[in-house]
């Protein structure tokens, strides 16, 4: 008998997440505030629901896609108040990127309920979302990580546990940080080039072979033109925005903050996309972050 999965926020990551589960044989109950996210989600197979607390009636897993960490808890404890709803047996997955202490509230909550719950942040943008090959960062219990997985393997390649809960979302912010690293200073490093008479290409192809190889080389070059299907040859049109990094980037400073930790070049990366996002005399926030290589160009 198929598994029934209620799936709470159906943006640009979640209807795709969506779509793999309905894919995967889940019936997926789906809700959303946007009429427009629950129809496309209808047209995916989904069984569209006018009311979160409908839609996890009888369900075997919750999952949800929010976008902070306030959303969250209002969802699960302080306004719509699923935990007081979500049947016993169920294991409820929080997807969204939050701060781990928000993570660990709503598990502290949902545990004084007899409830299961994870949270398993993504890595990967909307492409690997609508594609299935997310990577989810768990935090929760063995036992839950194992449940989850059965639900996870559905929409992403890479699942990992990364420890008790909270401890995924340390592990997203983490991981985000390093990527704005990396794409700040490829971005800079090919704009040296091009300034001085460099074939971005080529030299793209010459760091990728050298100690300054990394993801945004191979995977998401910043430079227009230089790979094909990356947002940076499309405008900088989709892909994961400038203001989602710049809030993961905020989380990061959240958390070293309350470890005290020292993060200089998180610092640095998250003043120069902020510097991006208000250059040039218009808010650049809901362009792919790959585009900080505009804060470098001269064009």
């Amino acid at each position: 008998m198929s598994k029934t999965v209620a799936f709470i926020g159906l943006g640009n990551m979640g209807g795709g997440m969506a779509a793999n589960l309905v894919k995967a044989g889940f019936n997926v109950n789906a809700f959303d505030l946007m009429e427009a996210n629950l129809k496309a989600a209808a047209d995916a197979g989904c069984t569209p629901m006018d009311c979160s607390k409908k839609a996890v009636e009888g369900v075997d897993f919750i999952v949800s896609m929010l976008p902070n960490g306030t959303i969250v808890e209002s969802v699960y404890i302080d306004g719509d108040a699923l935990l007081d709803v979500i049947p016993k047996t169920a294991l409820i997955l929080d997807c969204s990127t939050i701060a781990p202490a928000n993570s660990r509230r709503v598990g502290v909550e949902a545990e004084k309920r007899g409830l299961n719950f994870v949270d398993a942040p993504v890595s990967g943008g909307v492409a690997a979302a609508a594609a299935g090959t997310l990577a989810f960062m768990v935090g929760g219990t063995e036992a839950n990580f194992e449940t989850a997985k059965t639900v996870l393997d559905a929409m992403g390649a890479n699942i990992f546990r990364a420890g008790d809960i909270g401890a995924g979302q340390v592990a997203k912010i983490c991981n985000n940080m390093l990527l704005a690293i990396h794409m700040s200073g490829t971005a800079e490093a090919l704009q040296l080039g091009i300034d001085n008479g460099l074939d971005p290409k080529a030299l793209s192809e010459i760091m990728l072979k050298s100690s300054g190889a990394n993801w945004s080389l191979e995977k998401y070059n910043p430079v227009p033109g230089v790979m094909e299907s990356v947002p940076s040859s499309n405008d900088y049109q989709g892909g994961f925005m400038v203001d989602l990094m710049l809030k993961d980037l905020g989380l990061a400073q959240e958390a070293a903050n309350a470890s005290k930790s020292s993060i200089p070049m998180g610092g640095a990366a998250r003043n120069l996309f902020n510097l991006h996002k208000n250059s040039g005399g218009e808010d650049k926030g809901a362009k792919d972050f790959s585009s900080i290589q505009q804060l470098y160009s001269r064009d």
